[in-house]
């Protein structure tokens, strides 16, 4: 997410820039190529694993510097895989490219249909009247009305019995995440602020409900897709809604509030950007830019802090001081701040005000963070923080190849410049006998796991290095923060990624697994902290890209980068990489151009990914992008990417005025427009975000976040869709559908 108007005095996207201070090298200077990049790229996937893994000496090893790596002895075979599927026809896209546009319309191809299905405010409940969209609609209704922000998405089938149903194709349950708010158009005229305090209780109950997630029926009749309103599945998931934790921060110390004094419960989500499934059949809701909700004045905080909480502060972003020297950490809504408030809003205040930590809120931000399940077939169920999968800004969690037997993997972004990419691996082996478990088959497999981090080494290898207690230089000596115990490394994995020696990447966001071969895809949105000379292979651009005639620079467009885990293995912990696909303006030079993108396939900003299940190989890409919108709205592209080393080697030069660096990395083979196609441009300030399909692929679910949120004159809105006219805009779900009823894209 890129939230263009939450900004500090100096302009500076607070939700967006970095509090990553390790000063962990460039990949370029880690590692010595101990093998020819050719010769790599010309092995298969399970031949390179086994060189990979003779080469690096695997993953995992303790240590604070990374040298060339000793040989290892040599690894025992991998285990089989499974038998690949019946070989298919080639995909192939099938429809004409839709041109950039600035105009306030969602476009769609000739032969296709786009309806709106689900807006912010509509009613889930009997009873509850139509949303009037202009600030007057009652703030009790709003736990049985559509939050704000429609982000990450996903369709479960539902069969006769009102059970799941993967194949469904004409009724299911869509669960789907409501980010954040544009709060000028929730109220009469914007929010009601009198000297840095909120002094309209209703107006902050409206945006606690706005947030969290969607759980809805929807239904198909005849060709034409509609939300069954009175549904007994429907829920609304909000910042109010009492949550279990699990894991091995559950019941610790550093959960503890007032609220919880044992540390084993807290109220709400929020922030909920990209998302993830299980094998059993629940839906994982993922915490993304959490830390600016909360208010943490440093000037009178600090003094009742240890070190190690200011260290764990500074490097979430929870409180401090901008360039200017004024406090940041108000709270981004100033929810802690009503005239007369109660604990609902005395909550979102992590100071110490009381004489314990059960006596006030000095953890609540440790309670956010965290991957959320919520079972959507169980509406009184009540949802989990699963502690084991970490704490940072959670772009998603991506479940990974599914095989009876061996044990299942979420892949996860950290989306702030220069995080991290993560994925966790349970300790239990996947049994088919837990589909439909429900929450007690996630205490199963995501309450025990391994905790890895990526580092991307400079010859197209990588490791995944373990977030364990006494490896990886995760120690109580480690001097930037003195681990205690296995909670104090999950609450603040950042840390844990830092000791260890992760690569520094280009805000990584949503991950993607290609069902075709079981590779994973990682959009890097953009980073405007990458100068040139502070490259890396795996972050290989630096430089500047105008927009009206203002300087953008770092990797304003962003890039994907997939990657293979060794012998096909995602519990394996060496992988090799390579860039499939860079963002830039087709127009630009070719070294930022490296995909040689043309006018009916050029983007920038890469965020929301997924891959069809119903046609594999099939990807899915949108874009979150302010630096292209002088040229076009946000859109959504229809991929056939090909595989991790089906490029070359690639020396690229980086400028910025007079400074010149070049770069080595590895480019995934060009798509043309046979292979990259823009399919939709949304309307006007948008993001595009969230995508699933119906059980059949004939129906696809798409969510527009944010129309007009840069409006600053609420009787001049930059949107009025999709109502039109001279409605306030609203985030919504439109259901794509192909006129032919044949599968979307092909």
């Amino acid at each position: 997410m890129t939230a263009s108007t939450r900004s500090d005095e100096s302009g500076i996207d607070l939700d967006d820039i970095g509090t990553n201070p390790t000063a962990n090298p460039s990949f370029t200077d880690l590692i010595a190529s101990r093998l020819s990049r050719r010769h790599l790229f010309g092995l298969g996937v399970g031949t390179a694993g086994t060189a990979l893994l003779q080469a690096c000496g695997g993953g995992g090893g303790g240590g604070t510097s990374f040298p060339i790596l000793p040989p290892a002895p040599a690894p025992a075979p991998p285990a089989p895989t499974p038998a690949p599927p019946a070989q298919q026809a080639p995909l192939k896209l099938n429809f004409n490219a839709v041109a950039k546009s600035l105009d306030d319309v969602v476009t769609v191809p000739a032969g296709y249909t786009a309806s709106v299905l689900y807006r912010l405010g509509d009613p889930i409940a009997a009873g509850v009247p139509a949303y009037a969209n202009d600030g007057t609609d009652a703030p009790s209704t709003y736990d049985r009305r559509a939050g704000d922000h429609h982000d990450g998405m996903t369709f479960f089938g539902i069969n006769a019995s009102n059970k799941w149903d993967p194949a469904g194709a004409s009724r299911g349950l869509l669960v789907m995440n409501h980010e954040a708010i544009t709060p000028l158009f929730l109220h009469p005229a914007g929010q009601t602020v009198v000297g840095g305090v909120r002094t309209v209780a209703d107006e902050v109950l409206r945006e606690f409900y706005l947030h969290g997630v969607s759980v809805i029926e929807v239904n198909k009749v005849g060709n034409t897709w509609t939300y069954k309103q009175d549904s007994s599945f429907n829920r609304r998931v909000h910042t109010l809604t009492e949550m279990a934790f699990s894991g091995p921060a559950a019941k610790t110390d550093y959960l503890k509030t007032k609220y919880s004094t044992d540390g084993s419960k807290t109220r709400g989500t929020l922030n909920n950007c990209a998302n993830g499934t299980t094998p059993w059949g629940t839906y994982l809701t993922c915490e993304e830019n959490w830390a600016g909700y909360f208010r943490r004045i440093t000037g009178t905080d600090d003094a009742a802090r240890s070190l190690k909480e200011l260290a764990s502060f500074k490097r979430y972003g929870i409180g401090g001081k901008n360039g200017s020297g004024a406090e940041t950490g108000t709270g981004r809504e100033l929810w802690a701040t009503v005239a007369g408030g109660n604990d609902i809003h005395a909550r979102w205040n992590t100071e110490v005000l009381g004489a314990t930590a059960l006596d006030d809120y000095r953890n609540g931000s440790n309670t956010y963070g965290w991957v959320v399940e919520i079972d959507p077939f169980t509406p009184a169920s009540t949802p989990k923080k699963r502690t084991a999968l970490g704490r940072f800004g959670h772009e998603g969690a991506c479940l990974g190849p599914v095989v009876v037997g061996k044990p299942l993997v979420w892949y996860m972004g950290d989306d702030s410049q220069n995080e991290y990419l993560y994925k966790f691996v349970s300790t239990k082996a996947w049994d088919a006998a837990d589909i439909g478990g429900g929450i007690a088959a996630g205490d199963k497999y995501m309450d025990d796991g391994k905790l890895y981090v990526a580092r991307f080494n400079a010859d197209g290898t990588g490791n995944w290095l373990e977030l364990k207690l006494g490896v990886n230089n995760i120690t109580s000596g480690y001097a930037k923060y003195a681990f205690a115990d296995a909670a104090d490394v999950v609450i603040n994995a950042r840390h844990a990624a830092d000791a260890a020696g992760a690569t520094k990447m280009d805000r990584p966001e949503w991950t993607a697994v290609n069902p075709k071969n079981g590779e994973v895809y990682l959009t890097l949105t953009n980073n405007s902290a990458r100068p040139v000379g502070g490259t890396d292979a795996a972050n290989p651009r630096s430089y500047n890209d105008p927009k009206n005639g203002a300087a953008q620079k770092g990797n304003p467009n962003g890039h994907i980068v997939r990657f293979a885990d060794a012998g096909g293995n995602p519990a394996a912990v060496t992988f090799t990489w390579d860039c499939y696909l860079f963002g830039a303006r087709s127009s630009a030079s070719p070294d930022v151009n490296l995909s040689a993108l043309g006018a009916d396939n050029d983007f920038s900003s890469p965020d929301g990914m997924w891959f069809s299940e119903a046609a594999p190989g099939l990807l899915w890409l949108e874009t979150d992008d302010g630096k292209y919108t002088d040229v076009t709205n946000c859109m959504l592209l229809a991929a056939l990417p090909g595989k991790v080393g089906d490029g070359a080697a690639k020396t690229i030069t980086n400028v910025d005025g007079g400074t010149t660096a070049t770069q080595a990395t590895f480019v995934g083979k060009a798509p043309g427009t046979e292979g990259l196609r823009r399919f939709l441009v949304g309307p006007k300030d948008c993001e595009l975000t969230g995508i699933a399909e119906s059980g059949d692929g004939r129906a696809l679910f798409v969510n527009i976040q944010h129309p007009g949120e840069g409006t600053s004159d609420i009787k001049a809105p930059i949107s009025h869709w999709p109502d039109g006219g001279t409605s306030r805009p609203r985030s919504a779900t439109v259901v794509i559908t192909k006129n032919d009823g044949g599968l979307i894209g092909l």
